[in-house]
């Protein structure tokens, strides 16, 4: 299957977006991959997972804090290598989710086209919970056809769809904070991408194992 938006071979790229690419997009990168794993197998293998700093520090390992919490929710931390965000990424992605609204304007400020691709974490797992999943392909047409209509619905229910409060759409920034807080942020983040994978694979959670 050929992906309708960036690439054309056949996989559909995720970008998740943060400050420094140490502590939350890190954190979000390597969750989302372990939830695709587990939910989709080898068939997972079609969404890539990356990450980037909008003042990324450039091949910086994750902070050790993050790398901790990663652990702990079951995901690998090793191997992480910090990147700064730059044009190619965003041009390659087919979803970009940030933590923050100024990340996600940053994103689409670069150009490329990214403003119908581009959302804050909270804000695509706001959109997506309302989406009827009878309406998207279904699993066995395969995870990319379904995560480029996922995209396309949440972007067209973005208008309609608002958020509770400003702080509703964004996950605070753990840089240098105590361990406890960097475990609530990755609470915070696991919960999030729940319904964001559910809705991209098709496999809810509490059918996996």
């Amino acid at each position: 299957m050929t992906s309708p938006y960036g690439r054309g071979d056949g996989s559909f790229r995720i970008l998740h977006v943060s400050t420094g690419n140490v502590c939350r997009s890190p954190i979000t990168e390597r969750l989302t991959r372990h939830a695709l794993d587990v939910r989709l197998g080898a068939a997972a293998a079609d969404l890539l997972v990356e990450s980037a700093g909008t003042w990324g520090h450039e091949g910086a390992r994750m902070e050790a804090h993050a790398a901790t919490v990663l652990a702990e929710l079951g995901a690998e931390p090793a191997g992480f290598t910090g990147r700064e965000l730059r044009d190619e990424h965003v041009i390659e992605a087919d979803l970009v989710l940030t933590a923050t609204r100024d990340h996600r304007a940053q994103v689409i400020s670069m150009g490329h086209s990214a403003g119908l691709r581009t959302f804050t974490l909270k804000e695509f797992a706001r959109l997506v919970r309302a989406i009827d999943a009878a309406t998207l392909p279904p699993p066995q047409e395969g995870a990319v056809a379904r995560a480029a209509a996922l995209v396309r619905a949440a972007a067209a229910l973005r208008g309609w769809l608002l958020a509770p409060s400003v702080e509703a759409d964004e996950v605070g920034d753990p840089y240098g904070a105590p361990l406890s807080y960097f475990r609530a942020v990755g609470e915070e983040i696991h919960l999030a991408l729940d319904p964001v994978v559910t809705a991209l694979t098709g496999v809810p959670a509490h059918t996996v194992g």
